[in-house]
């Protein structure tokens, strides 16, 4: 006799969710999210404040850097049983910078179903916020901790044609601008922090200018920082020369010549003190937004 029984299967959802607005999340996701059995996140702590913010109550299955190895068997068994399971990151879009890949690889041997629901990233927000070129960039991740290897890594960057986008742990900003500032004092760049809070602040001058603005402040505040390429800095040098005004490409003015200390890097007046005031008033979360 036929067995008339409709096969089960199961399915990944990779979302994405806010990496600051709590607007940012969009219905697909949400959808997503409650039609799954269980949610795959990095840390149980994030992955219970996000289900929390959308009013969303799930099992949640931490998988991270130390575990991923360990639980991806468990999950692709439970998934090909039938089960439906969202993939999130602690804010933002996952696998992106973050752990998964090693899951996301297995389930693809396993030939398991998988949609990507797309939504916010710091990384697009900060590069189309930077007014530097978009039609080609870099992501660059994080730069190695090892001496050695972070000068090694940060050169081959500085001869990067395209426009480069780079995260760093919130507390290692004044480390990050210091070894850019030996490197490639005079290359503009921009720095976006708490991207799309309501207290978000945009800062930028050459890797000179905002290491001055910021090597004596203990941040802790989210960032990503894009520099421009070496074209867009050979285009920029041509529009001096026929007399182009730099604002009207970025919106800002910067200098060309080093100096030796500027505070007028912000779009705000008194940025030093509006920045102090702005950091010490956000939310005590330290992690970055991808």
């Amino acid at each position: 006799m036929q067995d008339n029984k409709k096969e089960v299967k199961g399915k990944i959802y990779i979302v994405s969710t806010p990496i600051g607005n709590k607007d940012d999340i969009t219905i697909r996701a949400m959808n997503s999210i409650k039609r799954s059995d269980f949610i795959i996140c990095e840390e149980i702590k994030a992955g219970a404040r996000t289900l929390k913010n959308l009013n969303i109550s799930k099992e949640l299955v931490a998988l991270n850097e130390h575990n991923e190895i360990e639980v991806t068997n468990d999950i692709i068994q439970r998934i090909k049983n039938g089960e439906k399971a969202s993939l999130i990151s602690d804010d933002g879009t996952p696998l992106i910078a973050d752990p998964g890949n090693y899951f996301i690889r297995n389930a693809l041997r396993e030939n398991i179903e998988i949609e990507v629901v797309p939504g916010v990233t710091s990384i697009i927000t900060a590069l189309v916020r930077s007014g530097f070129a978009t039609n080609e960039f870099v992501f660059a991740g994080f730069v190695s901790q090892k001496s050695e290897e972070k000068l090694k890594n940060i050169k081959d960057l500085a001869n990067e044609s395209r426009t480069v986008v780079l995260l760093e742990a919130p507390y290692r900003l004044s480390a990050i601008l210091e070894t850019f500032n030996k490197i490639i004092p005079n290359r503009r760049a921009y720095i976006g922090m708490n991207l799309t809070h309501p207290y978000e602040t945009h800062h930028y001058g050459t890797f000179e200018q905002l290491y001055e603005q910021f090597k004596d402040y203990k941040l802790k505040s989210e960032f990503v920082i894009c520099f421009e390429g070496t074209e867009f800095r050979k285009i920029h040098k041509k529009s001096i020369s026929e007399k182009v005004n730099y604002r009207q490409i970025t919106n800002k003015k910067f200098s060309d010549k080093p100096r030796k200390s500027q505070n007028k890097f912000s779009e705000n007046k008194n940025s030093r003190s509006n920045f102090s005031k702005r950091n010490s008033e956000k939310r005590n979360n330290t992690k970055f937004k991808k």
